[in-house]
C-alpha cells in the first residue's frame, strides 16, 4: 500500500485509488507503480514509435504472447493479430493490457489496412530474394509480420508483403525461435530510428 498521504492537486488524477490502498504489485516500471492502467496507455500512446507488429494465429502458438510483451518493451504502435480471433496470451505477461492489439481476418485485410496509412508491411522469412536484415536499411513507418513456429509465413501472407527479410544465421539449425526473431527486428527498428539521447530507457 502507498505509505503517507495520498497524492492530490494537479496530477494525482493518474493514480488507481485501488492499488494506492492494496499495493502495486503489477510488472510496471516505476514511473507507473499505482497508475490506472488507462493513464498508463494514454502516457505511451504520446510517445509510441512507429513501428508495427503483425503476427499470424492459426495454431494458437505460445510465441505470440512472447512477442506481445517484446512489442510492448519496444514501443510498438499497434500490434496486429491475423487469423484466429482467440490468440494465446500467458507469454504476455499481462503487457497486452498496454498495447493496441487488432485483429485481422487475413494478410491481405492486414495489408489494406497499413497501406492506407502510410505503413509498409515486411515479412520474416528466409526465402529467395529476402533482404538481410543486418544490412538493410530498416523502414521508419513498417509493420514487421511474423508466421507460426515452424511453418513459418503462410502463402497468403508471403503474397500481402511488400517485401521479405532474413536474419543473419552462423549455426546448425534452420531457424530461430520466431519471438527472438521478432525481438530482433525490432531491436533493429530501434537502433534505426529510436530517441536514445535521454535516461529513460536504459534500465539498468
Amino acid at each position: 500500500p502507498w505509505q503517507g498521504p495520498w497524492p492530490s492537486g494537479p496530477g494525482s488524477e493518474v493514480y488507481d485509488a485501488d492499488l494506492l490502498a492494496a499495493g502495486d504489485r503489477r510488472n510496471v516500471v516505476d514511473r507507473y507503480r499505482y497508475w490506472s492502467v488507462e493513464a498508463i496507455v494514454a502516457d505511451l500512446d504520446s510517445r509510441r514509435h512507429d513501428f508495427h507488429v503483425a503476427i499470424e494465429n492459426w495454431r494458437h502458438d505460445f510465441n505470440i504472447g512472447t512477442i506481445v510483451r517484446s512489442a510492448n518493451a519496444f514501443l510498438a504502435a499497434e500490434v496486429h493479430i491475423v487469423g484466429n480471433r482467440r490468440w494465446n496470451r500467458r507469454g504476455a505477461m499481462v503487457t497486452d493490457r498496454y498495447q493496441h492489439v487488432r485483429h485481422h481476418e487475413t494478410a491481405a485485410d492486414l495489408a489494406t489496412h497499413l497501406r492506407g496509412a502510410g505503413v509498409r508491411l515486411l515479412g520474416i522469412d528466409n526465402l529467395p530474394g529476402s533482404a538481410h536484415l543486418e544490412t538493410m536499411r530498416v523502414p521508419r513507418r513498417v509493420c514487421f509480420l511474423f508466421g507460426q513456429e515452424g511453418p513459418g509465413l503462410s502463402a497468403g501472407a508471403r503474397e500481402a508483403c511488400d517485401g521479405t527479410f532474413s536474419i543473419a544465421q552462423f549455426g546448425s539449425t534452420r531457424s530461430i525461435n520466431a519471438s527472438a526473431a521478432a525481438a530482433i527486428a525490432m531491436h533493429a527498428w530501434v537502433r534505426t530510428h529510436a530517441d536514445l539521447s535521454g535516461d529513460t530507457a536504459w534500465r539498468g
